[in-house]
């Protein structure tokens, strides 16, 4: 079982910044041995892909509406992974939901078992 917890998320105006972390749970044993996964949910639309990054971090792949501005990154030893969100618009405006899987990465979210309660980031324009 694994267990995240997600924070960072917040108000800020339109080109602005914020670093979105997730941690595992304690319990969580071989952190290494999960893909981890960020997507998310504005209001009325489905739950969308944003970035997933491979169990050692060495290599990530972003939605093309994020990419350039958001950097995935996570501290194995931290069980830990960030989402650094840079020069941010109005439409990233969403609940940010951090997910892992056991295995190699994947970007649908019906591949991912767990999932955290979300963070909600508001871009204003």
């Amino acid at each position: 079982q694994v267990q995240l917890v997600e924070s960072g998320g917040g108000l800020v105006q339109a080109g602005g910044s914020l670093r979105l972390s997730c941690v595992a749970s304690r319990r969580t044993s071989a952190f290494i041995t999960y893909a981890m996964g960020w997507f998310r949910q504005a209001p009325g639309k489905e739950r969308e892909f944003v970035s997933t990054i491979s169990r050692s971090g060495s290599n990530t792949i972003y939605a093309d509406s994020v990419k350039g501005r958001f950097t995935f990154s996570r501290d194995n030893a931290k069980n830990t992974v960030y989402l650094q969100m840079n020069s941010l618009k109005p439409e990233d405006t969403a609940v940010y939901y951090c997910a892992a899987r056991w295995g190699p990465w994947a970007t649908r979210p019906a591949e991912y078992a767990y999932w955290g309660q979300g963070t909600q980031v508001t871009v204003a324009s």
